[in-house]
């Protein structure tokens, strides 16, 4: 169970045998929500991608100290990864005088340690394909536009066969992708997204969906003309990006209770 659906049975002080109390009568309610233990391959898994995640993140660290070493020295690249691991690869064939012997040698050094981050990451990246290859589940996500390898085996690392989720809506909420609700006198007023539950899904699938609404938004299928008619009303990119992330959530939903593939022409709920 969660802490913040006990803590209302919790009575007066805290101390170790209220909290017993408070959990024995939380867990007696028959609305209660209760969180799902993983498999052990769902745990296998969802280390492999907080590892992942890690080296992402200190790669990502790494070239932008390498970045202001540089530009203290008047040495500037264009932005992107690719562009200053080129011109970082020719700095130091050919050498440059604005740069001390030792600084040199630390650029070189470096540049190392970012080539063993980038082994270890597409490793990984390998692994997971593999992984989804394998996997009947996985191999049905991945036909969903926007899902790749990545998103797909987050997915059931997370939540295995969504069977915990009664309904695909619940899935959209769990992940933080629906609006917060503050209603009061039978007005409803929603704010933005709840941003509650499991972060990197909720980011994998942002980003999913950011990369596939140019080529979605331009098909004649029910979710392309669904995204069109959120574009022609003037809605914001971000807001439309979010609301595709939610749908694909739900599509994920589908796709793994229903055991079967994505259907561009399978009418889309608004």
């Amino acid at each position: 169970m969660s802490p913040e659906y006990v803590r209302p049975y919790i009575k007066a002080q805290k101390n170790d045998d209220r909290d017993a109390e408070g959990i024995a009568e939380a867990a007696s309610r028959p609305t209660m929500r209760f969180v799902d233990l993983k498999s052990q391959e769902q745990l296998d898994l969802q280390t492999l991608h907080r590892v992942r995640s890690r080296l992402v993140a200190e790669r990502t660290n790494l070239i932008n100290q390498l970045r202001a070493i540089l530009l203290e020295r008047g040495v500037i690249f264009p932005v992107g990864r690719r562009k200053l691991e080129l011109g970082v690869d020719g700095m130091l064939a050919e050498g440059i005088e604005r740069l001390s012997p030792r600084v040199h040698q630390l650029v070189g050094e470096l540049r190392a340690e970012w080539k063993l981050l980038d082994a270890k990451i597409g490793a990984l990246n390998t692994e997971f394909i593999q992984l989804a290859r394998n996997n009947a589940a996985m191999r049905r996500l991945t036909s969903i536009p926007g899902i790749g390898v990545l998103n797909a085996t987050a997915l059931v690392a997370a939540v295995g066969d969504a069977s915990s989720f009664a309904k695909a809506r619940d899935l959209g909420a769990w992940l933080g992708l629906v609006p917060r609700q503050y209603s009061t006198g039978g007005k409803a007023r929603l704010l933005g997204i709840s941003k509650r539950g499991n972060t990197y899904l909720r980011t994998l699938l942002i980003h999913g969906a950011r990369a596939a609404l140019p080529s979605l938004s331009t098909t004649d299928t029910p979710l392309g003309r669904w995204l069109n008619a959120m574009i022609e009303r003037g809605v914001h990119r971000n807001a439309v990006v979010v609301a595709l992330a939610n749908k694909l959530a739900r599509i994920a939903w589908a796709t793994l209770r229903k055991e079967a593939g994505f259907d561009r022409g399978y009418p889309v709920a608004g």
